[in-house]
């Protein structure tokens, strides 16, 4: 019982019919883009392709590429604007004039009211602007201003009431008149057309002639002729029914438009049935039309209460917006038997194509739809649920497998079916298609398959890579199977046939495969379909009706169809973008649906368009050139020069600015420019409309430009011809000036160069002697040294003979003094002995020793028996013998056997040696005499 109310529930949610308003583009531009306030008044285009609406704020601009703003000179708002030639004609409050740009490319304003001194009512507002023969017609409320562009002649209508609306009939004026009716000027003058009561109660917002007669929409009572109520069909009049219309136009096919307060606008054909109802759910950005034009390429402009919307009327492509997400994205398309079907991830949707019906939910196939497969005459439709049979506005679930791919053809009675988890087998049995078996050996998914010859498959898998299935004959099981290693796996690639080849695309191109060397490689002429810099998926598509293969990139659509008389191929690129398209990347589909339409399935709904690229004629302009100072805001050069510009060093950033007035969104516009003299190659293709030079050397450029439409680029080549100055420090003068400095400084330098040197010289050859007597006194110093040397080696050889005589004389003594101890303690008092101790007394007592001891001792310190004597004149030799020992730092024990005494003897001399000296008490008599 659930079940079955949940079903019940599925089908009340489901069964409703889609709105399926093919709308044409609409370009939105809200107050964010064009940097003004929301309200827009009146729109007109000029000859060069700008188009300029009457804001709250100003005069906007809008050259294709950016809007301008030329604020209202007295800073109110800006109620009318039409452009005759070159000039731009505009009314607000308590003035009108026009607008004319100079040679720098900018607009400045003249106002007409004060040139010719015109009195205006008090609060005038103007609201309506016409051109007629050479004649300007500028109307407020009260009053028509005419104005002669030759001589200047201003006429004044007015009026008795209000005047609500001027019209321009065939080569009439015509204007409304509250409480008073039609009223129509006839030379200069105005003269009552109809007072009819409907025409004095209703505003009147449209005239124009139909079959003859002078037709007016009012404001709220729908269409009148002069004789009464005018009905085009029911339906229009039921539409204009309770609603306020404030603006409306009759386009040059004679269509109209036609723009309310708060329901919108409708465009409408000449005979008043409504091709188009544009509201704020299917695209405006507002709701209420202030006011409408038809540009000179036949598209649309809407003035709205918040923004401007430009509808693409001409344009071959048409979009299905659904805003309720009921109908969901769009992932594959089928046209069969007269029925259009969309499978969609909410389901499968169907109507009879071509209608004006709306597009049905087929009951019982809620979910995922993957794929629309024409196999023998059949629909075969890939369902999230399993895979369904389609026979015009029902279903046949002929496999429940989850997660049907596609099928493809074995045979006649044999079909393969690629899932979720692998491939299946479907066969005819008693002309009904059933699922026969699993095919084993291959469990992953079978997103892309295609069958080969000699029962080879090959299936693609994003994040695995290409596989090759050997299946048996029956397509029971996998015999062999394995990643095919000439190819790299990649994430929205694809596999398909085509012309009986197995195709393999992804970022790095497109590649055949090659029975020869079991291997893909990449083709030079499909590759052509996938741009490496411009890759979004490599999802091909082949349509065998119209013998084309499909590929989608972020900028276009390319495709490639064979030359009907020749073996060629041709890649031809369509320039819709896939921010237009707005498809799941992966998921591209494209479905023929007539001779030269295509429907392409996007995330909220679906696109409708041809393939035509036909070539039309647009130009490119340079729109301004601004030099950049270091301190101070752009400043803008001359466009219109005969001579070439020329421009102070100082002024060598330049920024140009460029456009086409190309005013549709179904195709990009990129540009590209070069700098002669600066730059050598055209630069990257880009959508940016300016150039910037920083910082340019002297010299003379020459900047060009070129654009492209989609894929069409445009035939002229605007130039910019100027040269940059040599600063003053470079200029031709100041070069002169810098040769003569270096001259004179050369010729200042040599001298000084020859002054230095002769000094250098002097000094050099001063240097040379100074080294010289340096060198001879190092010379003399050294050989000094080594005399000194020689001479210390002289004294230590003397102090060491002085050290050796001293220490022979005392050992001499010692052994002397010794010996005659030992005799003396003989008692004998012989002769002999006594003998022998005067021999050892003369010996103790040897003049010679002393002398010999005086001769080393003065040769190892000549001046000291000098010194001590002027010292001390009063010391006796032997004082000075003592002087010589205790300089020498003989001690006392030492110097004892030397005199042949005792150590107190010695001891006795020292004493009175000291006081002979006068020395102090606390000084050292040995020190004393070491330092003389």
């Amino acid at each position: 019982m659930k079940t079955l109310y949940f079903y019940i529930v599925l089908v009340l949610i489901f069964a409703f019919e889609l709105s399926a308003q093919e709308l044409p583009l609409i370009n939105q531009f809200v107050p964010e883009d064009y940097k003004a306030e929301s309200q827009n008044w009146s729109i007109s285009q000029a000859q060069n392709g700008f188009v300029y609406a009457a804001n709250n704020k100003g005069l906007l601009e809008f050259n294709g590429a950016t809007w301008n703003l030329y604020p209202t000179p007295n800073e109110t708002i800006m109620r009318s604007v039409k452009t005759v030639d070159d000039k731009i004609f505009t009314g607000f409050y308590m003035d009108f004039g026009c607008w004319k740009r100079d040679e720098y490319g900018v607009l400045n304003y003249t106002s007409i009211v004060k040139e010719n001194n015109i009195r205006l009512l008090s609060d005038e507002q103007f609201w309506n602007i016409i051109e007629l023969d050479g004649w300007m017609l500028f109307q407020s409320l009260e009053r028509i201003y005419i104005y002669n562009l030759s001589s200047k002649e201003v006429k004044i209508i007015n009026s008795e009431t209000s005047i609500t609306k001027m019209f321009k009939v065939e080569d009439t004026i015509y204007f409304h008149e509250l409480d008073k009716g039609i009223s129509k000027i006839e030379k200069g003058t105005s003269k009552l057309f109809s007072n009819k009561e409907y025409f004095k109660d209703n505003r009147v917002v449209l005239a124009f002639r139909k079959d003859g007669k002078l037709i007016f929409l009012t404001q709220n009572d729908g269409f009148y002729d002069v004789d009464g109520k005018y009905t085009f069909n029911d339906k229009l009049s039921n539409y204009l029914e309770n609603k306020t219309v404030y603006s409306a136009s009759v386009l040059k096919d004679n269509s109209f438009i036609i723009g309310t307060i708060s329901n919108g606008a409708i465009y409408c054909s000449a005979d008043g049935e409504i091709k188009y109802k544009l509201n704020q759910k299917n695209g405006l950005t507002n709701n209420t039309v202030l006011t409408t034009f038809e540009d000179e390429k036949g598209d649309l402009w809407l003035g709205l209460d918040n923004g401007i919307n430009k509808i693409d009327i001409t344009s071959s492509v048409r979009i299905f917006n659904d805003k309720d997400g009921k109908f969901g994205t769009v992932y594959t398309s089928s046209f069969h038997n007269g029925y259009l079907y969309l499978g969609t991830n909410q389901g499968l949707f169907y109507k009879k194509y071509p209608s004006s019906n709306d597009f049905t939910f087929m009951p019982n196939t809620q979910g995922q739809v993957w794929s629309l497969d024409v196999i023998d005459a059949t629909l075969f439709c890939g369902h999230n649920k399993g895979t369904f049979i389609v026979r015009d506005d029902k279903v046949n679930l002929i496999s429940n497998i989850q997660g049907t791919w596609g099928v493809k053809k074995i045979d006649e009675n044999r079909l393969l079916q690629g899932n979720y988890d692998g491939l299946y087998l479907l066969q005819k049995k008693q002309d009904q298609w059933v699922l026969s078996h699993k095919i084993d050996g291959f469990e992953n998914s079978s997103k892309f398959f295609e069958l080969y010859k000699d029962n080879l498959i090959f299936i693609n898998h994003e994040y695995k890579g290409v596989y090759k299935l050997k299946i048996d004959k029956d397509y029971k099981k996998v015999i062999s199977s394995k990643i095919d290693s000439s190819l790299s796996k990649g994430i929205h690639s694809s596999i398909i046939k085509y012309q009986n080849k197995i195709v393999y695309a992804y970022d790095d191109g497109v590649y055949t495969y090659v029975d020869e060397s079991d291997a893909f490689v990449k083709d030079s002429v499909l590759n052509k379909l996938i741009e490496k810099d411009n890759f979004l998926s490599g999802k091909l598509i082949y349509d065998s009706g119209s013998n084309t293969l499909f590929s989608f990139s972020r900028e276009n659509i390319s495709y490639l169809k064979p030359d009907k008389f020749s073996s060629t191929e041709i890649v031809t690129k369509k320039g819709i973008t896939s921010n237009l398209r707005k498809g799941t990347i992966g998921y591209e589909n494209i479905q023929r649906i007539a001779k030269d339409e295509y429907l392409l399935g996007t995330l909220n709904g679906y696109i409708i368009t041809d393939l035509k690229t036909d070539k039309q004629p647009y130009n490119l302009s340079i729109n301004s050139v601004k030099y950049h100072a270091v301190n101070g805001d752009p400043q803008h050069l001359k466009l219109i020069n005969e001579d070439e510009v020329e421009l102070p060093s100082k002024h060598n950033s330049l920024e140009f600015e460029y456009s086409v007035p190309y005013l549709s969104k179904d195709a990009p516009v990129k540009y590209q420019f070069i700098l002669d003299g600066y730059t050598k190659n055209w630069s990257s293709w880009s959508y940016k409309n300016t150039a910037m030079f920083e910082n340019l050397p002297f010299g003379n450029y020459e900047f060009k430009v070129r654009a492209k439409v989609g894929e069409q680029i445009i035939d002229n080549i605007p130039t910019y011809s100027f040269m940059i100055e040599r600063a003053w420090y470079i200029s031709n003068l100041a070069i002169l000036a810098y040769a003569t400095i270096v001259f004179l400084f050369s010729l200042f330098m040599d001298r000084l160069y020859r002054r230095n040197y002769r000094r250098q010289r002097e000094e050099m050859l001063k240097k040379q002697e100074r080294e010289f007597q340096l060198k001879t006194l190092e010379n003399e110093k050294e050989l000094m040294e080594i005399r000194n040397t020689q001479l210390k080696q002289d004294v230590e050889s003397k102090n060491r003979e002085l050290a050796i005589s001293t220490m022979n004389m005392i050992k001499k003594n010692e052994l002397l003094s010794s010996l005659k101890k030992e005799i003396a303690k003989n008692d004998s008092d012989t002769k002999n002995i006594k003998s022998v101790i005067k021999i050892i007394d003369n010996n103790l007592n040897n003049e010679d020793d002393w002398q010999m001891f005086e001769e080393a001792f003065n040769n190892a310190d000549k001046d000291f028996i000098n010194k001590i004597k002027s010292k001390h004149e009063n010391l006796t030799p032997n004082d000075l013998r003592l002087c010589a020992y205790l300089r020498l730092n003989l001690t006392s024990k030492e110097i004892a056997p030397l005199f042949n005494i005792s150590v107190r003897s010695v001891e006795i001399k020292r004493y009175r040696l000291r006081k002979k000296l006068d020395l102090p008490q606390k000084s050292n008599l040995i020190d004393y005499m070491l330092d003389i």
